[in-house]
């Protein structure tokens, strides 16, 4: 099984011809900004790119990119045991922009919230439904319950399945001037 390495922006600048750039954002997250030539392979299909992902590899190292460095990180760990080795970025594109360091921006791009803030607002009005339902009838108290259930899992288990429903939202797809994930493969092979 392989390992994988945290690069801070800084060492990542620094070595930044070296890599080939996957960003593991939501298509719609990808397109509000990402490091200049980085390749857009969601989270969710890391398996389904890793006979690509493998060959790229083999041919330059692999910097795996997200929003904060939390999925970034988990697709480094799902990337090892695939026997494919890559590194994270730490602070991802986040930390990356307050390094003064750029970022693409495509012409007419949505802003799109970073995942975690949409599973946090998400989630926080999940609760407060609940709880001011519960006012009037109070089995819904159970929503709140049943969320922070759902926090708790996510937390221990490292998954979030409202991230996976979220990322299914309109507002988080692509627009349709984006590259395809199969174009997006076929210029990784290259």
């Amino acid at each position: 099984m392989t390992t994988s390495t945290a690069l801070t922006p800084t060492q990542a600048a620094a070595r930044f011809g070296e890599f080939t750039l996957v960003d593991v954002r939501t298509p719609g997250e990808y397109a509000t900004g990402h490091l200049p030539g980085a390749h857009n392979v969601p989270l969710d299909r890391l398996d389904e790119a890793a006979g690509v992902l493998k060959a790229t590899a083999d041919r330059a190292p692999l910097l795996i990119v997200c929003a904060s460095g939390a999925r970034s990180a988990k697709g480094c760990a799902q990337l090892a045991g695939l026997g494919i080795e890559a590194a994270t970025l730490e602070g991802g594109t986040s930390a990356w922009a307050a390094g003064g360091h750029p970022i693409e921006r495509p012409a007419g791009a949505r802003a799109t919230w970073p995942m975690d803030r949409q599973v946090r607002l998400a989630a926080g009005t999940l609760v407060l439904a609940g709880f001011l339902a519960g006012l009037a009838w109070p089995p819904a108290h159970w929503l709140s319950g049943a969320v922070g259930a759902g926090l708790v899992f996510s937390g221990v288990t490292n998954t979030c399945g409202m991230a996976a429903v979220l990322a299914k939202m309109p507002h988080n797809r692509p627009s349709k001037n984006t590259v395809s994930f199969q174009e997006t493969l076929q210029r990784l092979a290259n």
